[in-house]
C-alpha cells in the first residue's frame, strides 16, 4: 500500500482455540521490525493477505482465513486493528466448514475468494463503504470432487483452484457451467498451493503433498 511503511501481518499456529495475529513494521532508522499490533484469532488463520491497494483507494485492510473469513482494518496511526465483518459462506447450518485458503484479485480488490473443505470456492463482493466494510457472496460453487486446499486468481474473471482429488482446476467468473481440467495427477495425491505466474498468466505451478517438487504447468 503506497503511503504506508513495510509491514507485515503474521499469524500464530497454536493447537488451540486462541490464536494471535500481529502487524509488524519495518523500522528503518533500527533495521529492524517493531510490533504495531496485536488481535486476537480464533484458531490458526489459515492465511492473511493484504487489500492490494497501491493507489491509495481503499482503507487500510487485510484478511484472514479459518473457521471463517475475517475482515480487519487497521487504525488511522497503526497501532491497532479491529475486524470489520466476518463472512459465513454457510448461511444454511450453525457449522462452518473451515476455510482452506483465499485471494484477493488484483484487478478488481474488491472481488474475493474463498476456498473449503466442503468441496466449493465462494466468490465475495467486498463493499468497502462508510462506515464498516461489508460483503455478500456473489457465487458459491463446488470445484472439486473432494476438499479444496487452494485458489488463485489469474485476472479479473479468471481463477484457479487446487484439492484433495489431485486436479488443478481453471474457472471464468462469466461463465461458472463449465470448467477447464488443467492437470490430473495420476495417483490422485492431493495438491495444496496454486499460484499464477504475475508476469505470464499462460504459466502456474502448485505443490503435491509430501513432494519437495515444484510442479510447472504451460496453459
Amino acid at each position: 500500500k503506497s503511503g504506508k511503511p513495510f509491514r507485515l501481518a503474521v499469524g500464530s499456529f497454536v493447537e488451540e482455540y486462541t490464536n494471535k495475529i500481529r502487524v509488524v513494521e519495518l523500522d528503518d532508522t533500527k533495521g529492524q521490525f517493531t510490533m504495531k499490533a496485536e488481535i486476537d484469532h480464533p484458531y490458526p488463520a489459515t492465511k492473511i493477505m493484504w487489500m492490494p491497494d497501491a493507489e491509495n483507494k481503499y482503507p487500510d485492510l487485510f484478511c484472514t482465513t479459518g473457521d471463517y473469513m475475517r475482515v480487519w482494518k487497521v487504525a488511522e496511526d497503526g497501532n491497532s486493528a479491529k475486524m470489520e465483518c466476518l463472512l459465513n459462506n454457510n448461511k444454511s447450518s450453525e457449522f462452518c466448514a473451515p476455510l482452506t485458503a483465499f485471494d484477493w484479485n488484483e484487478a478488481d480488490p474488491t472481488i474475493l475468494g474463498t476456498s473449503s473443505i466442503d468441496t466449493t470456492c465462494t466468490i465475495w463482493d467486498l463493499n468497502v463503504g462508510a462506515p464498516k466494510a461489508s460483503a455478500e457472496v456473489k457465487t458459491q460453487l463446488i470445484a472439486h470432487d473432494m476438499e479444496v486446499y487452494d485458489m488463485a486468481f489469474a485476472s479479473e474473471h479468471v481463477f484457479a483452484s487446487v484439492g484433495a482429488d489431485g486436479s488443478v482446476r481453471m474457472f471464468d467468473l462469466r461463465n461458472l457451467e463449465h470448467s477447464t481440467i488443467l492437470f490430473e495427477d495420476t495417483k490422485n495425491t492431493p495438491l495444496l498451493r496454486v499460484a499464477w505466474n504475475r508476469q505470464d498468466r499462460n504459466y502456474l505451478s502448485t505443490i503435491k503433498m509430501d513432494d519437495s517438487s515444484v510442479y510447472i504447468l504451460d496453459i
